[in-house]
């Protein structure tokens, strides 16, 4: 566990919990905890979701910028990798992640949010990347995360501007998934999560894996990983008992076991 970020599990749910006073600032130690808290939701067995969630007031107000404000141009090429890849290893995290988001996600906390599958926001929440008010552009996958989304061009006039976005416009253009008053955010998250608890584990891994890594290629490498998942399933005993409830009882009654 973490000074500021740790993985809390209840009921097959895990939390990678902020708690870096007052704003949830990204500075290296946090970057490395967070990558701590993602390997360890992806090592345990007992955690079949997970939500990233940085409190009632704020999820992450972005990067330290009184830290990085001291690097240079030779400190950023050996500290933007490690950087990157500490949020990308939210994203390969092989279970549905939830970002909980109230009050900012900016800057680095955005990239954070963009790196999970889902992003559930409180009425009241701000998102944005307002790098370039600070003369630089994101680093943590804002660029490409973002566009992907949301599209190239209006990925381009959020980046450009700094602006933020409030929730509505989130859900509106698809950053947002779903917008719900801020004393919810939590529970709310937790019922989402808690919806894929009984699922068939390898299934969603193998689903969430052709649709990332899909994404990544042209369509016809992207059929080719889909066609290997796919077939690979058949390898599962979870496979064997959706199967057979299926065929002995309907759709929709099978007791899986995530093996």
């Amino acid at each position: 566990m973490g000074e500021f970020v740790r993985l809390e599990v209840e009921d097959g749910v895990g939390t990678i919990r902020l708690d870096r006073p007052k704003m949830n600032a990204l500075n290296v130690q946090v970057q490395e905890e967070i990558r701590e808290a993602a390997a360890e939701a992806t090592a345990r067995t007992d955690v079949k979701a997970v939500i990233v969630y940085g409190g009632e007031r704020v999820f992450a107000a972005g990067a330290d910028i009184k830290e990085m404000q001291t690097m240079s141009y030779t400190d950023m090429v050996e500290r933007s990798g490690p950087l990157m890849s500490s949020i990308t290893s939210v994203a390969r995290i092989p279970k549905p992640v939830i970002a909980a988001i109230t009050g900012y996600a900016l800057g680095g906390g955005c990239e954070l949010a963009l790196a999970c599958d889902f992003r559930l926001v409180a009425e009241d929440a701000k998102l944005g990347q307002p790098e370039i008010l600070l003369g630089i552009i994101p680093g943590a996958g804002g660029t490409q995360r973002l566009s992907r989304l949301v599209g190239a061009s209006r990925a381009k006039e959020i980046i450009f501007s700094g602006r933020f976005v409030d929730a509505q416009e989130a859900l509106a253009i698809g950053l947002a998934d779903k917008v719900v008053p801020a004393a919810d955010v939590y529970t709310a998250a937790r019922e989402w999560a808690g919806s894929f608890v009984g699922a068939a584990s390898y299934a969603v891994r193998a689903a969430k894996e052709a649709i990332d890594r899909g994404l990544e290629v042209d369509l016809e490498s992207g059929l080719e990983i889909e066609r290997m998942l796919f077939a690979s399933l058949f390898a599962t005993k979870d496979r064997e008992i959706g199967m057979s409830s299926f065929v002995e009882h309907g759709p929709g009654k099978a007791q899986f076991e995530g093996r």
